[in-house]
């Protein structure tokens, strides 16, 4: 017979084991990293919280109605003991040597519609999904077959989890000036998943902040949303505004949004640890429907049925056909004005949704149109 301290002993190698062989099943599934982290996210719940209370997060009001639960992720999974957290690269197979430069350029081909880079391709809520379910299932067949059990719940933004916070706990990166994740090997161009759990894996060591006196992502944000280095003002972030903000968009900021109408890279596109961004190993997030080129006139022209058959299984789907044109029009706006531009706007100057219609009427008074 095998004493307590034995039996002990064998169950810290068994999990230790187990959590290498969750390394490897990650990597077949396609994920770059696997990060094990305890929950408690006391210290960055209280952020969020100072952070809400200024008002920060606009429209955002899910974040504020589920603060308590970010706060504490065993209430999502009762007896959670750790979260295993995956990170996906999701730089298109195709992309260039000289990505960021190519990117950084495009901003300035003004007639050209730029999408932020995640989305061009599937939306990773499903591709991230239904990949770490494979992995959670595959982790319950191995304890099943020792003849115990185990409980999870998998979440990919379908959960109110603080995923930056416990993605650093776990080792995967810190979080850089500009809020992401910054990993030494992969940038911040990945997404992040999470597996809530009740099994007692043992956790990895966080890394320091590599990001020392570069202030390369503050200085570049067109819309200073940046205030200080981890402080994010989302009220004036190109991504909410143009993604998350469901109404009129601030006339001050609309100047400095340029051509940029889902999203924005621009401090990812600076910033010096990108040039370890990683490729994806999978077809999911190669460029659909030309995005990384397409012209703001012809996207403008989508009706409603185009838009929604092009974005079949696309992020940009979301925020429906009436804000992407809002969006557009925007960039119409900043664009040079020509013929076809002005042409363009003038086709929705009576558009039946008065968001739209406020957006163009603005974007053709920017090209001398009343």
């Amino acid at each position: 017979m095998i004493s307590a301290d034995e039996a002990l002993q064998n169950t810290r190698a068994d999990l230790v084991e187990l959590s290498a062989q969750i390394r490897e099943w990650g990597a077949e599934l396609g994920f770059a990293q696997i990060g094990i982290a305890d929950v408690d996210v006391k210290n960055a719940a209280a952020r969020l919280t100072a952070w809400l209370a200024e008002g920060k997060h606009g429209d955002m009001a899910y974040l504020e109605r589920y603060a308590a639960l970010r706060a504490d992720p065993a209430r999502l999974l009762p007896g959670a003991l750790r979260v295993i957290t995956a990170r996906m690269d999701y730089l298109p197979r195709d992309a260039a040597a000289d990505w960021t430069g190519r990117e950084t350029d495009r901003l300035r081909e003004s007639q050209t519609a730029v999408v932020s880079i995640y989305a061009r391709g599937r939306d990773y809520h499903k591709v991230l999904r239904e990949r770490l379910q494979k992995l959670a299932s595959r982790i319950e067949a191995h304890i099943e077959r020792g003849g115990n059990r185990v409980r999870y719940r998998v979440t990919t933004d379908s959960a109110p989890v603080l995923e930056v916070e416990l993605a650093a706990k776990a080792g995967l990166g810190w979080r850089g000036k500009h809020t992401l994740l910054l990993s030494q090997d992969g940038g911040s161009m990945f997404f992040l998943g999470q597996i809530l759990t009740d099994l007692p894996l043992p956790v990895d060591t966080p890394v320091g902040d590599h990001c020392g006196t570069c202030s390369r992502c503050i200085d570049v944000c067109p819309t200073r949303a940046i205030t200080a280095p981890y402080q994010l003002d989302a009220r004036r972030c190109i991504s909410y505004l143009t993604i998350e903000h469901h109404g009129s968009i601030p006339v001050e900021l609309r100047a400095l949004i340029g051509n940029r109408v889902y999203g924005c890279d621009d401090c990812q596109l600076v910033c010096p640890w990108n040039r370890f961004a990683r490729k994806s190993t999978l077809p999911d997030f190669d460029v659909r429907n030309g995005l990384d080129s397409a012209a703001l006139v012809e996207l403008f022209g989508w009706s409603e049925s185009q838009f929604d058959e092009r974005h079949v299984g696309s992020a940009i789907r979301r925020i429906g056909h009436e804000r992407w044109l809002r969006n557009i029009a925007v960039a119409l706006g900043n664009a040079p004005t020509s013929p076809e531009v002005v042409a363009a706007l003038q086709t929705r100057a009576d558009d039946s949704s008065v968001l739209v219609g406020e957006h163009v009427a603005w974007a053709l008074q920017r090209h001398g149109v009343q």
